[in-house]
């Protein structure tokens, strides 16, 4: 808005961790420089991210419309170019893959995935199509990726190593169906962060800003409503306040928002419903959907609709709209009639009537309802959303399936699958999945999304089931569980302190009204713990929460502890202190101190005043005041002074080091009691 060029960047997958982020870059002086989307340095190229950049692998950006720069082109579409940042923050060398069949001749029109494995999947980071010669090429950091291939019924699939083989076969050696199993290891690219120098009067002033930023925000979160003028409200409306309290906490800055749509609810006689419409709302839902969008579902639904299946707004991941009143309005009275007798015609209209333009979409926007009834075209997602809002406003329960994306309404008692290339009611063929597991040391139920998954091969690629976040295996395939019929590749592995992987890939195939019983294999970190560093234990510090001096020794007792230096505010130690609190149980069982020590007294006061959730009872807080024990810990771990925040040290009162962690990682809980049970 004030003339300077910028642009999101982001990298789709961490190669040794998992998650991903996002940022800005802008363009001063004849370059592009990064910072950090919502936490600005003192400087430019400067954030918590800059070693996590540094072992990155592929990092993205999209450009509106075509694009010639001097970065590798990923993809050009009819309305943006994606293009390849790499190079901007680590190492990264180019790697041609060349598609074969079983003779070796070259497959043209093959469709290559390059995949990065990233909660317990091998995630695609980029999706090409082979050219006459049967190559597709990309750039990437110096670690390694999964690559598959796909055509005509046939796929191969391999590791690749950038930087170490410039040029890869992959054979088209396995038939769709192909049942086999095979280890891979993953080693993603080495740390080499370039951090910029800070000097004390640049930190100090970025400081002062920081804090004039947190008064402004937390005056503007002292207007939302305490809980004497939620009470009221509920009083006002003639509800119990634990009835809508927690709608009104989550909505925040929205508040106004959600209280007048209740409001008006009331007036009309329709709480009870309302209340039930903001269940099925989602906490960035209340954030920001205004009483509008709210009331036109409200009030042009059947007052005996289902709340999950016909109230509900919300189909996928779109923006939510008002379309219930205009799809009401415009869908023609015959139509309507038709569609509500048999769902089935509705599917059909939408796959006589729409057009797919699949081009004009980005990655993970939609087109909305009401566009795709005015121009009548859509890509395949927006198509499901139409269907599901345009059911969902005739009073038809429609839905698309969490776990699946499969999309499904309900008629005459029973749950019909959707096939927009079927005239008929589409059967959809179930079968069951058993998997056996034989617990490893330290790991005795392993975990959806962070030891293993599952996807199912769409006729293109494999498309992941998405279960519950982190739910058990024995909460779901200890016993046979229903799954669609088809072609299944699951995937383990086990992530070691540097960010490696010991990974496992297997396909098998879900046939109808049949139990297939499979192993998941778990492979086994075997290297023992060993003392890496060392750390005195009787390292001073300030005790938070009295004021007085104590040391490390005095607080933890005889034996093991972790020390960790953290920061506030920021999202590394943010994600530390979220992990930390997951397994807050298994902490607690074990019994040992956790040390948690702030840089000063502003600092803590700052983290008091917004805790974490609630971490384990054996942590206490403290200050490093004069900065002896973050030194030492600098020296003892030979890490530089401007290492990335938080900071964990596993120790014990010999002073013996056995497990050190810097800057930014996902699952840090997990990687504590892996070490843990090994000691």
């Amino acid at each position: 808005s004030v003339g300077i060029p910028a642009r999101q960047v982001y990298t789709p997958r961490w190669a040794h961790t998992d998650d991903n982020h996002a940022w800005v870059e802008a363009w001063a002086d004849g370059r592009w420089h990064f910072l950090g989307a919502c936490e600005p340095e003192p400087v430019l190229d400067l954030g918590w991210f800059n070693a996590p950049a540094s072992r990155g692998m592929l990092m993205h950006t999209k450009v509106f419309g075509y694009y010639d720069g001097p970065e590798e082109v990923m993809k050009t579409t009819a309305n943006y170019t994606e293009i390849n940042v790499i190079s901007n923050y680590a190492a990264c060398a180019p790697l041609t893959v060349t598609v074969t069949d079983t003779a070796g001749s070259p497959v043209e029109a093959a469709t290559v995935e390059f995949k990065l494995y990233n909660y317990a999947e091998f995630f695609t980071v980029s999706r090409k199509t082979t050219d006459g010669r049967g190559q597709a090429s990309l750039s990437a950091g110096l670690g390694d990726m999964l690559v598959t291939a796909v055509r005509d019924g046939r796929f191969g699939i391999r590791k690749v190593s950038f930087g170490r083989e410039p040029q890869a076969t992959v054979a088209l050696d396995h038939a769709i169906g192909g049942e086999f199993s095979f280890p891979v290891d993953i080693v993603p690219p080495a740390e080499s962060a370039n951090l910029p120098e800070v000097t004390a009067a640049q930190r100090a002033e970025n400081d002062r800003r920081f804090n004039r930023e947190d008064s402004i925000r937390n005056a503007y979160i002292a207007t939302f409503p305490a809980q004497s003028a939620v009470d009221s409200f509920a009083r006002a409306i003639g509800v119990k306040p634990g009835q809508i309290a927690r709608f009104i906490t989550a909505s925040r800055g929205n508040h106004g928002e959600i209280m007048d749509f209740l409001r008006e609810a009331s007036r009309k006689g329709c709480t009870g419903r309302a209340l039930q419409l903001l269940a099925t709302l989602s906490e960035k839902d209340l954030r920001d959907t205004p009483s509008a969008v709210l009331a036109d579902h409200l009030y042009n639904t059947d007052k005996d609709a289902d709340a999950a299946t016909v109230l509900a707004p919300r189909a996928a991941n779109e923006m939510l709209t008002a379309y219930r009143s205009f799809l009401r309005r415009e869908i023609p009275a015959t139509d309507a009639a038709a569609f509500r007798n048999d769902p089935q015609l509705l599917a059909a209209w939408c796959r006589d009537s729409l057009t797919l333009r699949p081009e004009l979409c980005t990655v993970s926007t939609t087109i909305s309802p009401e566009g795709v009834w005015r121009s009548r075209t859509a890509d395949k997602p927006s198509r499901a959303i139409f269907f599901v809002a345009a059911a969902r406003s005739l009073g038809i329960p429609a839905w698309i399936d969490p776990v699946t994306g499969n999309l499904f309404y309900r008629h005459a008692g029973k749950d019909v699958p959707v096939d927009f290339e079927s005239a008929n009611d589409r059967q959809m063929e179930t079968g069951r999945l058993k998997l056996r597991y034989e617990p490893i040391p330290r790991l005795d139920d392993p975990e959806y999304f962070r030891h293993f998954t599952l996807s199912r091969f769409d006729g293109q690629s494999f498309a992941l089931l998405n279960y519950p976040d982190f739910e058990p295996w024995s909460a779901r395939f200890d016993t046979p569980t229903d799954l669609e019929t088809g072609y299944y590749m699951l995937a383990t592995g086990s992530r070691l302190a540097d960010g490696s992987v010991l990974a496992n890939v297997s396909f098998l195939n879900i046939g109808p009204n049949r139990t297939t019983e499979t192993d998941l294999p778990m492979r086994d970190n075997s290297e023992a713990v060993r003392v890496i560093g060392n750390f005195n234990s009787e390292s001073k510090f300030i005790d938070a929460r009295t004021g007085r001096e104590t040391s490390v020794l005095l607080t933890a007792g005889r034996g093991y502890f972790v020390v960790g230096l953290v920061g506030v505010g920021q999202e590394p130690t943010d994600h530390a202190l979220k992990d930390i609190a997951a397994k807050a149980a298994e902490l607690e069982q074990w019994g040992r101190s956790i040390i948690l020590l702030f840089p000063d007294e502003t600092a803590y006061a700052k983290y008091a005043a917004s805790p974490a959730a609630p971490l384990p009872q054996t942590v206490t807080f403290g200050i490093d005041r004069d900065g002896s024990v973050r030194r030492q810990i600098l020296d003892a771990m030979h890490l530089p002074g401007n290492v990335p925040l938080p900071v964990f040290l596993i120790g014990d009162t010999f002073n013996r080091v056995v497990f050190e962690s810097h800057g930014y990682t996902i699952g840090l809980g997990d990687r504590f009691l892996h070490t843990i049970h090994q000691l």
